[in-house]
């Protein structure tokens, strides 16, 4: 299922979820520019599982391996890669937002792709493979709006074989049906030698989207 936008008006600009988006695009446009230095860019500011413990475990202490929890949320390994996490941060963050307020949207955002890239680390502390991408925080964003808008309406492309179907559905069904992918593929990628099974870094999205679920509630009580 693909969403392609909600029925869920907002009250306020959402200015930080647009300036997220922006960085996230502009980040991309240099990393496009970088041609073949890309792949030392992000061996330095990608999350690399490996590093990161080894600099947490014992000195020497580098401080670029911690950097890269958040330097990684707006890097991306292509326009695909972009353009379906822009989406989906475009369709939800902004309800997200007009509810949390401005300011604990930010942390909000950061503390769940944080919970995402810890997850991620875990689940595969030796793993040497870059991981980028703003998937972990924008999972928390997800669960954010599940908690708070579950019958809001989405409207949502359907591939019926090789038929698309266009229907509005529940933000519970939708978003439920995502978060269940992605903890049947992070299952199956334990049987894999890393998490990022085929490139994509499942665990980060199960970890961002609990963080959501555990976060909203008090980050919203207490606006």
């Amino acid at each position: 299922m693909i969403p392609l936008r909600d029925i869920n008006p907002t009250h306020k600009v959402p200015v930080v979820n647009v300036a997220i988006i922006v960085v996230n695009v502009a980040a991309f446009l240099y990393e496009v520019s970088l041609g073949p230095q890309l792949e030392e860019f992000f061996a330095q500011y990608a999350v690399i599982p490996h590093n990161v413990v080894a600099t947490v475990s014992g000195p020497p202490f580098h401080i670029a391996p911690v950097f890269s929890l958040f330097s990684s949320m707006f890097l991306h390994g292509g326009w695909l890669h972009l353009g379906g996490n822009m989406l989906y941060l475009w369709i939800f963050g902004d309800n997200v937002e007009d509810k949390l307020g401005h300011g604990r949207y930010l942390i909000f955002y950061f503390l769940c792709g944080l919970a995402a890239s810890v997850v991620h680390i875990v689940i595969d502390p030796v793993s040497t493979v870059p991981t980028v991408g703003a998937s972990g925080a924008i999972s928390g964003i997800l669960a954010g709006y599940l908690v708070m808008f579950p019958r809001a309406r989405v409207v949502t492309v359907i591939p019926i074989f090789v038929f698309l179907q266009v229907a509005e559905l529940p933000a519970l069904v939708v978003l439920g049906m995502w978060f269940v992918i992605q903890f049947f593929n992070g299952f199956i990628s334990l049987g894999y030698e890393t998490a990022g099974m085929g490139g994509v870094a499942w665990w980060a999205h199960i970890g961002g989207f609990i963080a959501g679920l555990v976060l909203v509630i008090p980050f919203r009580k207490f606006r």
